[in-house]
């Protein structure tokens, strides 16, 4: 494999002591990922029971029987879907929320990936998708109608997409390549513990309004943007190839003197990196032959392990099981998986790790529409996803080390942002089903 960044002098290569990063960009999923699940409660058809036993019968068609005659359970304005009456419209109007969040994902992945690779930067980024991210999530609690909701969630999407990778790239760029797989798992503990507390949210505000969910997980979001504003590095291999040599020296005396002695034999004797133009990241992700490779590789890679990475959480209504609780266990069944990446990131190949665990997170997931026991049923859809969020892990690491900085976050925005796009069509799929 070809160098990760053999634009680089020799003192941004090097291996620090410590791995020590005590910024919270590491831990950003811990606040961003719960926008990703939260349609599982804000966007589900709650249960309702029969007012008029004479004409309505539970088991019938909720479409087929008069108004009148039935009523939810709970608030009118628990869910979209009740609150709108939503419950038999189309498949496509049920799912465009979620979808339309996705879809935002994917564009937001190319479109803002390659920003923090040239003028804008990391930290920049960052700060700019979450905000953006966060602004839109709120801003939904005033919409009239599933248009104006769904066009709230695409801009939500669209600022979500570059947020995870950013974070990844920009705490794995302050430390050395045998620190890679520990920033790793720092990101996805924190996303476990952000999945780990939406069932909490939802299940405390169950007899309230679906804005009140919103509120509750986009609140923290943008106080968490003032705080990456004021307390997070910028990355010091960017600021070299940007030309800024004294930013970057400041970064590293700042991350520790060893860097900093490990930069001084080097700053006088390299010339300054041409600044890049907005485009560049993108012409040589697809004019390059080996960077196009790469990247239809891993984006083709991490389309397939999204499907279940993300899909499973979302479909969690169809298996009928507990809602908060299945999403619980998700969240939980994550963190054995940090555990084994752990042992397996600096022993096992890249290749043979992605293969292993997809082919078993595949496997189960086929056997899943097998008509078995509830009990079983949950069981193979928790080692499917159990399988998924270590390979994913594993596929973003080997992401940041298949390009050089120059072109990295663009490379793993997009991985990011595909893997996330198809589960618009289990959305559709989902409501589908539900009809």
């Amino acid at each position: 494999m070809a160098d990760s960044s053999p634009l680089l002098p020799p003192f941004l290569l090097a291996e620090p002591e410590t791995s020590d990063v005590d910024e919270p960009q590491a831990s950003l999923d811990s606040v961003v990922e719960r926008q990703t699940f939260i349609s599982v409660y804000a966007d589900s058809e709650p249960a309702w029971h029969c007012i008029n036993n004479g004409i309505c019968n539970s088991s019938a068609n909720i479409c087929d029987l008069s108004k009148s005659s039935w009523a939810w359970n709970g608030h009118t304005y628990k869910t979209i879907i009740s609150d709108w009456d939503l419950e038999c419209a189309s498949s496509f109007i049920k799912g465009l929320p979620a979808s339309s969040f996705f879809l935002g994902c994917l564009l937001g992945g190319c479109v803002l990936g390659t920003l923090a690779d040239t003028s804008l930067g990391r930290k920049n980024l960052l700060t700019l998708s979450c905000l953006t991210m966060s602004i839109a999530s709120l801003m939904t609690i005033f919409s009239t109608n599933v248009w104006i909701f769904s066009a709230f969630r695409f801009l939500s999407g669209f600022g979500r997409a570059a947020i995870g990778a950013t974070a990844l790239v920009l705490a794995t760029e302050k430390v050395g390549s045998k620190w890679r797989g520990q920033m790793g798992i720092i990101a996805g503990v924190s996303f476990a513990f952000g999945l780990l507390s939406l069932p909490g949210i939802a299940y405390i505000n169950r007899n309230s309004s679906w804005g009140t969910i919103y509120v509750w997980t986009s609140t923290p979001s943008i106080l968490y943007c003032v705080l990456v504003h004021l307390s997070v590095l910028e990355s010091p291999r960017w600021l070299f190839l940007q030309g800024r040599k004294e930013a970057a020296m400041a970064i590293l005396k700042r991350l520790g003197p060893t860097s900093l002695n490990l930069c001084l034999p080097y700053i006088s004797l390299k010339k300054e990196a041409p600044k890049t133009n907005l485009y560049s990241p993108i012409k040589i992700l697809l004019v390059r032959k080996w960077a196009l490779q790469r990247l239809l590789i891993v984006m083709l890679t991490g389309f397939g392990i999204g499907i279940v990475y993300y899909s499973m959480p979302l479909a969690v209504g169809n298996v009928g099981f507990n809602i908060y609780l299945s999403v619980a266990f998700n969240g939980l069944a994550e963190i054995p998986s940090y555990i084994i990446f752990s042992f397996i990131v600096s022993k096992w190949s890249r290749k043979g790790s992605l293969l292993a665990f997809t082919t078993l997170g595949g496997i189960c997931s086929i056997m899943c529409i097998i008509n078995w026991k509830e009990v079983v049923l949950i069981g193979l859809e928790l080692v499917s996803y159990f399988s998924a969020c270590t390979a994913f892990i594993m596929l973003m690491i080997y992401t940041l080390e298949l390009f050089p900085t120059r072109v990295r976050n663009g490379a793993s925005s997009m991985t990011r942002g595909v893997a996330l796009s198809d589960t618009m069509d289990e959305q559709e799929e989902k409501e589908q089903l539900a009809m």
